[in-house]
């Protein structure tokens, strides 16, 4: 008996992970409402914490993402991306950093630009990753120390829920139809 070659995978196959960490529920949020886009698509995403991945390797494509802290991602999102480094360029990979980029005001508004290329710079140019966005989330004073919630203040800044649902869907969008695109060349897969 001879045996048959599967045909290469359709893109509604292909199965991405959505990896996250975060503290206080806004990573997790924007994490599942990106896989929630992208399975309104046809791909399939398993939303999952950095930490509870068993099985990276089962999958076809990658979005990972990380609440900023001191402007840095947290160390488990850095853990899981420096430990799969070569899965994650190999298959390709996307970024998503949650901060609170909208709730800075006057002069403080500039430094966003400055803290993106802070947060994701070593991770760009290690990662090669397929494309990046900061959004913000919800900020309430119990998110800060007390010496964060004073400098909070004195910057003049403002607490609340600052997730922009239209921005966050407007990138899934572009990431699913990426994700479809890569499905439709060479073997069907997400590369």
């Amino acid at each position: 008996m001879s045996s048959v070659s599967q045909p290469p995978p359709r893109h509604d196959d292909a199965r991405v992970l959505l990896a996250y960490a975060g503290v206080h529920g806004s990573t997790r949020s924007t994490a599942e409402r990106i896989a929630a886009r992208l399975e309104e698509r046809g791909v399939h995403a398993d939303v999952v914490p950095v930490d509870a991945v068993d099985d990276p390797g089962a999958y076809d494509a990658f979005v990972v993402g990380s609440a900023v802290h001191d402007m840095a991602w947290l160390p488990q999102a850095l853990t899981f991306v420096h430990a799969n480094r070569d899965l994650l360029v190999r298959r390709g990979v996307w970024l998503f950093s949650v901060g609170m980029p909208a709730a800075l005001r006057g002069p403080w508004k500039a430094l966003v630009a400055k803290e993106e290329d802070h947060v994701v710079g070593g991770l760009a140019a290690e990662l090669h990753p397929l494309g990046h966005r900061l959004f913000s989330g919800v900020i309430e004073p119990g998110h800060l120390t007390r010496a964060g919630r004073v400098e909070f203040r004195a910057m003049g800044l403002r607490y609340g829920d600052y997730r922009d649902w239209s921005a966050v869907d407007a990138w899934a969008e572009e990431v699913g139809r990426d994700l479809l695109g890569r499905g439709a060349e060479g073997d069907g897969a997400p590369a």
